[in-house]
């Protein structure tokens, strides 16, 4: 008999941890704001208010909910006579050291990313030089060649096939040997 209570208190206390973690998961669900709308109609949302509804009529907010607090306005500080001076001096004496800063660095390394990318193009467009001359070569000298066709089958190169391919290959050579 002692066996079956440790039993059944174990099952009881696992089913309430059990419970209990559920109800603490859902708690971030149950998290609801109550406004009254323009019309005095108290509505339930998940979802904050609209911008337009005053502070005074949010009756019920989650707990991790911040008050909305209004964009605060800082009025100029500067007279219309350092704001003529400001515009004299230019636009430089205006802005951010910092943001000054990271717009050159930004600047450069779009620079240093198109110069990369310019190199390796034209690192490409050397080795296509050099094999179509290659290849250009080994089609005046009357090489035996040959190659697969569609189905497969090997193809010797006849006069209108080295043609062809000679032409193809001349404007290759035009394209990428400048």
């Amino acid at each position: 008999m002692k066996i079956s209570r440790l039993r059944l208190s174990a099952r009881v206390g696992f089913t309430a941890l059990a419970a209990g973690l559920a109800l603490g998961v859902c708690t971030s669900a149950m998290a609801q704001w109550k406004w009254r709308d323009t019309n005095n109609r108290i509505q339930y949302s998940d979802l904050p208010p609209p911008a337009g509804v005053p502070e005074s009529s949010i009756l019920q907010r989650p707990a991790g909910a911040t008050r909305r607090t209004p964009p605060q306005f800082v009025a100029p500080a500067a007279s219309a006579a350092s704001g003529a001076e400001a515009q004299a001096s230019g636009p430089a004496a205006t802005t951010d050291p910092e943001l000054e800063a990271k717009r050159k660095k930004g600047e450069q390394d779009q620079a240093a990313a198109r110069k990369a990318e310019e190199a390796k193009n034209a690192a490409a467009r050397a080795d296509s030089c050099n094999r179509a001359r290659a290849y250009q070569k080994s089609l005046d000298e009357g090489q035996r060649m040959a190659r697969v066709n569609a189905a497969g089958e090997r193809e010797v190169y006849d006069d209108k096939i080295r043609a062809e391919e000679s032409k193809r290959t001349r404007e290759i050579i035009a394209a990428d040997c400048k």
